[in-house]
């Protein structure tokens, strides 16, 4: 009710000085002038705790001028901030519908129309009056910033990629990165329709947008593992090294599989042991031990794990070596590992796997869009931010 005090004595203190502005301005005497019914009527209600109506009649009383029209947009804004929207509506309808409102005026209450569609939802509506307010100079990058937001609550991607290219040229910037996970999303569509051929045209304009773009690797590796070519497969995969390391742990399990398709195994360790030398990721770690575990047994594993583990400290590794070292470990030894195995599973089930390097979202989940800054590809596997 606080606020709601404020807003409505400032509003009725604007009418008391509006009307004795026009009345000195009619060269009458401020104090011999009676003030409207409405006023009194307003005052009223504020006095009666009836904010509602209050409002109501003292924005009517308002006339829209140039002296007053600012005033409107301010009260207009605050209603939407404060999520009573069908007034902000109400107030810029008004404005609009004035003929004689200057043009400056006229575009800036276009465009906060526009923002009250979308803060109540009403897409649609503010669709179209955002592409009308494109066309005005003065707010097309907020418009299409605007619009680029609804297409990706409709997942209208075919309309994104446009007007995200329109909003690189207006806001001189770089939207390429954006425009590539527009057609991941649509190429992740059309696999689900089944249209393979479609899917792997979209994967090719996303890495035409930005040839960095490791999500379109990964769509483009699935869909030629789903052919069974592994081969190119491979050469999809192995792409993401030099686009983002940060992600090879999304690889990892994909390539193994691909080499063991081809009955290359052999070329799998080496390929991780290099790999493993410049990005010493746990990931390509949990592949390689399981490669020597079945290959020269438990302990050797174990001392393979525990090297990487002592150059490079953390919680998974030491899981993994005491998983290793349990088969080997008898009596006291091994109660005191299966402790320590409790210990380092609940800190690894507590630990969300990624992370948004913007906003600081975590989950289990690998999101693309960042569910709380909706960022794109802001969201990292979590060893690569340690």
């Amino acid at each position: 009710m606080g606020f709601e005090w404020i807003l409505l004595i400032c509003v009725a203190l604007l009418c008391a000085w509006y009307l004795g502005y026009r009345s000195r301005s009619d060269k009458f005497v401020l104090q011999k002038m009676n003030l409207p019914r409405d006023y009194l009527v307003g005052l009223n209600y504020l006095l009666n705790e009836e904010p509602d109506k209050a409002v109501d009649i003292f924005i009517k009383m308002l006339e829209v001028d140039s002296g007053t029209v600012e005033t409107h947009l301010a009260v207009g804004k605050l209603f939407r901030r404060r999520g009573e929207v069908d007034r902000a509506i109400r107030i810029h309808q008004n404005l609009i519908a004035r003929p004689q409102l200057d043009k400056a005026y006229r575009e800036q209450s276009l465009y906060e129309l526009a923002q009250d569609y979308l803060s109540a939802g009403v897409l649609d509506r503010a669709e179209r009056i955002f592409l009308e307010v494109v066309n005005l100079k003065q707010y097309s990058v907020q418009a299409l910033r605007a619009l680029l937001d609804i297409y990706q609550q409709e997942k209208a991607w075919e309309n994104a990629i446009p007007t995200a290219i329109k909003l690189g040229v207006a806001a001189k910037s770089n939207m390429q990165d954006v425009i590539a996970h527009y057609y991941c999303e649509l190429a992740e569509t059309a696999n689900q329709k089944g249209q393979t051929e479609q899917a792997s045209q979209y994967c090719r304009q996303a890495l035409e947008a930005d040839n960095n773009c490791v999500r379109a690797s990964l769509l483009q590796a699935k869909l030629e593992i789903a052919k069974e070519d592994y081969k190119l497969a491979l050469r999809s995969l192995k792409r993401i090294k030099d686009q983002n390391p940060d992600f090879l742990s999304e690889a990892i399990d994909l390539l193994a599989s691909c080499y063991e398709k081809l009955n290359q195994e052999d070329k799998l360790v080496t390929y991780l042991m290099k790999i493993l030398h410049e990005y010493p990721k746990i990931p390509v770690v949990l592949i390689l031990s399981e490669r020597i575990r079945q290959w020269k047994g438990d302990k050797i594993a174990a001392n393979f794990v525990a090297d990487y583990t002592r150059r490079y400290p953390s919680i998974a590794g030491l899981h993994l070596f005491i998983n290793l070292y349990l088969s080997n470990a008898e009596g006291r030894a091994k109660e005191d590992l299966l402790i320590l195995q409790g210990l380092t599973g609940k800190l690894l089930a507590d630990k969300p796997e990624y992370q948004c390097v913007s906003c600081g979202f975590s989950g289990k989940t690998l999101h693309w869009q960042c569910p709380g800054c909706k960022q794109w590809a802001a969201v990292k596997p979590v060893h690569s931010l340690s």
